[in-house]
């Protein structure tokens, strides 16, 4: 999918989210005694045809339905249930990831390995000085057209997440030690990041081990193992 497809299909959605929302009636607060609401529950119908506009905004039929059904339930509009399996979802995901692009982890570990040599330095983002962790995972990204943002905190809520190191994947970020560091998996316990003042962007041996790690982040799909 290219960015102008992308975007064209984001503001259809957007479109066909106005026009369903204009169908929800808010409901009013109940009284200190627990009356009931004033507003009538959505039913499955408008469920199911929330999910098929988006299905059919997104034109895709792959991936996980679990953005969607936050969406749906966010407006009312059925349980993730009620929308378990729904065409689209994965197109919405790629589109937030990076997909559009065609990036992919593989390419991520192929730009990152071009910084190997530069210096660690706090704060910095310009591979001319130096670059600290984040600045250095935040340029990889940019050079493929991901933009993420700029410090370790907001990185790791990008992306999806990955249960265990065992599944991490090239591409994946490592977030360690409740978010004071990031580096980027390469595969086989291979790691690259920018580690301390002193140091020079590396690629080692991952020390996160499972006990020390806060996030893993997927932000583009998977490289090869």
């Amino acid at each position: 999918m290219s960015v102008t497809e992308a975007i064209s299909r984001i503001q259809s959605i957007e479109s066909m989210l106005q026009q369903l929302t204009q169908g929800v009636r808010p409901q009013s607060t109940g009284t200190a005694g627990g009356a009931s609401s004033s507003g009538s529950a959505p039913s499955s119908a408008d469920a199911a045809s929330f999910a098929q506009a988006l299905s059919t905004a997104v034109g895709d039929s792959t991936g996980s339905a679990s953005g969607i059904s936050q969406l749906a339930s966010s407006l009312g509009l059925g349980s993730a249930t009620a929308l378990s399996g729904v065409a689209g979802a994965g197109a919405l995901s790629g589109i937030a990831s990076g997909t559009a692009t065609g990036v992919t982890g593989d390419a991520v570990v192929a730009d990152a390995k071009k910084y190997v040599g530069v210096p660690y330095v706090w704060g910095a983002t310009n591979p001319a000085v130096g670059m600290d962790c984040s600045g250095f995972v935040q340029r990889v990204f940019k050079d493929l057209g991901v933009d993420l943002p700029r410090v370790v905190s907001d990185q790791m809520r990008q992306g999806t997440p990955v249960a265990t190191l065992a599944q991490a994947k090239p591409g994946d970020l490592l977030v360690s030690f409740g978010g004071e560091h990031i580096s980027i998996y390469l595969g086989n316990g291979k790691a690259i990041d920018a580690p301390v003042p002193g140091q020079t962007i590396q690629i080692r041996d991952a020390w996160e081990q499972q006990s020390n790690l806060t996030a893993i982040r997927r932000i583009v799909p998977a490289g090869g193992s």
